[in-house]
C-alpha cells in the first residue's frame, strides 16, 4: 500500500521519518518530497509497505504528534492529471 505521511515539519529530518515509519514494518519504497528550486522539505512524504503493516501504522500515528505537529498518515490518492497553466 502507497502511503502519504503529510503536516510534518518544515525542519523534521528524512531519517526521523524513516525510523518512525520503520517501526511498523519494512518501508518497500520512500519519496522524500522537497522543493525543487530550494532543496527544502515541503512537509510531506510518501511511503509504501504491505496492507496489514501500513493499516497498523494509520491506526497507530495518524493524527499523533510527531516533531511538534499533528501528522496525517493515509492511503495516497492517485495524482489527479494537471491542468496546464497558461502563459501570458
Amino acid at each position: 500500500m502507497k502511503l502519504y505521511i503529510g503536516n510534518l515539519a518544515f525542519n523534521a529530518k528524512e531519517q526521523e521519518v524513516r525510523q518512525m515509519l520503520e517501526q511498523y514494518g519494512e518501508l518497500e519504497s520512500f519519496d522524500w518530497i522537497t522543493d525543487r528550486y530550494t532543496g527544502k522539505a515541503r512537509g510531506f512524504c510518501f511511503a509504501e509497505m504491505n496492507n496489514s503493516d501500513a493499516d497498523t501504522l494509520i491506526k497507530a500515528m495518524n493524527g499523533k504528534e510527531f516533531g511538534g505537529r499533528l501528522i496525517k498518515i493515509n492511503e495516497a490518492r492517485a495524482k489527479s492529471s494537471r491542468k496546464k497553466r497558461r502563459s501570458w
